[in-house]
């Protein structure tokens, strides 16, 4: 295949070699005329001037072929990457100019947050729509507050990424109702009782060693849990779970219910009704 910059500029010289076949005064002489597309060529290997080049990255195989094919179908886009791996992507991003992203939210080696964290501080970074059958409500909010232009699910009609496509790239912004008085909601709603007591370990100051004394498991099982712990707080180290820690405590953080004790609670007075 022929690199992308020399096809589309063969499909703009023809272009302009039509635009001076309708001026008047030009004859045979001139040279002879471009031969037209033919009707029943089906464009394959032909790139319009003015398409939209878009790349995309998912883990699985099956979605990036699927989207290969409906991309390859719809002469307003041009597909110029096609990778599995979040860090990938992310190095091709800084390297390679294309106009859209499409993205899942779960990739390997770098989660669509961090991409998109990293992109937001890229001067021209290209836009990302996030493609995604992940069950997460808060997904789509995740997605606007860290920059994303759009987000579209994977059971929406494969049309509909399409259209998404086309609004961002002419300047829209597209998602499902998302409800921005949660886009900071309490983050110790999503974490485990064993999550919220090493929470409150690390903000005593405890080292790994001590926390697998205290919690008599290994220090691997530590690291385990402080891994699950950093994703689920949005944060990429144990001095920011800490300063998180602390904004809680004093009540800083919206909804945290003005300085409520961090304490995991380990009695109850009688049975929680399931909800």
């Amino acid at each position: 295949m022929a690199p992308t910059s020399s096809i589309r500029a063969t499909s703009i010289r023809a272009t302009d070699g039509q635009a001076d076949l309708e001026r008047p005064g030009r004859g045979e002489a001139d040279g002879p005329k471009p031969k037209p597309r033919p009707e029943n060529d089906d464009g394959a290997g032909y790139v319009q001037a003015g398409c939209i080049d878009v790349a995309i990255a998912d883990k699985s195989p099956l979605i990036l072929a699927g989207l290969d094919k409906l991309l390859s179908d719809d002469k307003r886009f041009h597909l110029v990457l096609k990778v599995t791996d979040g860090e990938e992507f992310l190095e091709a991003a800084r390297q390679q100019k294309f106009a859209i992203a499409v993205i899942g939210w779960q990739l390997p080696t770098l989660h669509a947050r961090d991409v998109l964290r990293a992109l937001s501080r890229q001067v021209s970074a290209p836009k990302i729509v996030v493609y995604s059958g992940t069950n997460d409500p808060a997904a789509p909010a995740e997605t606007l507050q860290l920059g994303g232009a759009g987000f579209v699910s994977k059971r929406a009609p494969p049309e509909r990424l399409l259209d998404v496509l086309a609004a961002v790239a002419a300047g829209d912004m597209v998602f499902p109702f998302v409800d921005i008085r949660k886009m900071r909601s309490d983050p110790l709603e999503n974490l485990t009782l064993r999550e919220r007591s090493l929470l409150s370990a690390l903000g005593s100051g405890h080292t790994n060693s001590q926390l697998a004394k205290d919690f008599g498991v290994s220090i691997n099982t530590i690291k385990f849990h402080l891994r699950n712990l950093f994703e689920k707080l949005e944060v990429r180290n144990r001095a920011q779970a800490i300063a998180l820690f602390l904004e809680m405590k004093h009540g800083a953080w919206p909804g945290s219910g003005g300085g409520r004790s961090m304490e995991p609670t380990t009695t109850t007075r009688g049975r929680r009704r399931s909800e």
